[in-house]
């Protein structure tokens, strides 16, 4: 071989080598690329539920201790899901069901669906559930429905996703249909956080687009996700753009603080909403692990579903639900010890870590403060988890 062939190719080999190692393998880290699972928390009073199966979102209502789950089957999971680009819409449930479970009775009841009339039907992803301001025993229902496309192939358009908005009552067996939310600014709709007049929310978008190429590749760093406001009487806008990985979003009390997750690097961002609905940055919480889905507890503590192993959630037990995927929860409060005078504002618990055999795949925590009960649910997972803390 000519000398000058050899030198050509030790140089394009020691490139990609350096692209590698700058730039792919944190990546691949960060996903869980050769991390050890480390378990916590697993071991002690911990209980399951399988019939409640593939509940992406789950919402705690504090007073009652009763759970609200947004739930499809595992089956459908596989074939539409497109916030991680499955999209055959042949093989996607149109029935997924909002179920309320009473962890002191065990008892499940399906919500029954009264005035929503659309054949697309539902295809459940996030989900909140805000008491009324005017009766606190009636409850909003926010969902995100990812609705199969009207025209074209769906592998090619993508979703038509909208936000449901629905009204039922504590204790109630129905829930009866307000309005569908449908608007350019509602591109790609993972998460939602209500408000209590059953009017406004914000929610965040996971990709800047629906399909194509530069969506694939935001997994490198690409700031293409964002955060929308929506009242129903006059319309959506998005508050703010350029983010990476937008995934769940929770509120603190009165939505006055929004913390939303990032599901490839990790991290909390913390929005403080503004007057006119705007947003404006005021923090980041960094996290070791990516993050799904955030919920704030009684006491104010952010609570995070996080990936030990994204790349086996995603890619293995997505695909395989019966194939276990290593769980994670956060537990995040404000840091009291010596070191938040050296700028460490946040402290970052690691509470719950399993290897999958008892929370596979878990998207979606919950902690009921008032109770010492941790709910662990997963968008394909095979059943709902209850630990005592």
């Amino acid at each position: 071989m000519p000398p000058t062939i050899v030198v050509a190719l030790t140089s394009f080999f020691a490139l990609l080598g350096a692209v590698y190692v700058g730039w792919w393998q944190p990546i691949f880290t960060k996903l869980g690329d050769g991390r050890e699972v480390r378990p916590v928390g697993n071991t002690g009073d911990c209980t399951t539920e399988p019939a409640l199966k593939a509940c992406e979102k789950i919402v705690l209502h504090q007073p009652s201790g009763f759970l609200y789950l947004a739930c499809s089957t595992p089956e459908s999971r596989t074939h539409w899901t497109p916030a991680v680009g499955r999209l055959n819409s042949t093989g996607m449930s149109t029935t997924d069901y909002v179920a309320v479970y009473d962890p002191d009775t065990s008892k499940i009841t399906r919500l029954n669906v009264v005035g929503f009339t659309s054949e697309r039907g539902l295809s459940l992803h996030g989900m909140d559930v805000v008491p009324s301001s005017s009766d606190p025993k009636k409850l909003f229902v926010y969902l995100v429905n990812h609705r199969a496309p009207l025209t074209g192939v769906s592998e090619k358009v993508g979703a038509d996703s909208s936000v449901e908005i629905f009204s039922t009552v504590l204790g109630s067996s129905t829930m009866t249909h307000v309005k569908t939310v449908e608007d350019p600014a509602i591109i790609t709709p993972n998460d939602v956080v209500g408000y209590p007049d059953g009017k406004r929310f914000y929610f965040t978008n996971d990709h800047g687009a629906k399909t194509g190429i530069l969506r694939d590749v935001e997994i490198l760093g690409l700031k293409r996700t964002s955060v929308g406001y929506c009242d129903t009487d006059s319309g959506c806008t998005i508050v703010r753009s350029s983010m990476h990985a937008n995934n769940g979003i929770a509120g603190a009390r009165n939505n006055d603080t929004l913390y939303v997750a990032n599901s490839i690097a990790g991290g909390i961002t913390v929005l403080e909403t503004q007057a006119d609905h705007s947003v404006v940055l005021a923090d980041f919480i960094p996290t070791e692990y990516p993050i799904d889905n955030v919920s704030v507890d009684e006491a104010g503590h952010v609570w995070a579903a996080a990936f030990p192993k994204a790349l086996t959630t995603a890619l293995v037990h997505f695909s395989f639900p019966s194939s276990p995927a290593p769980s994670a929860a956060y537990r995040v409060s404000l840091n009291t010890g010596t070191n938040a005078f050296y700028g460490e504002k946040y402290k970052v618990d690691r509470v719950f870590e399993d290897d999958g055999s008892l929370a596979s795949g878990i998207t979606s925590v919950a902690h009921d403060s008032q109770r010492h009960r941790l709910f662990l649910s997963g968008l394909a997972s095979p059943s709902l988890v209850i630990c005592k803390l």
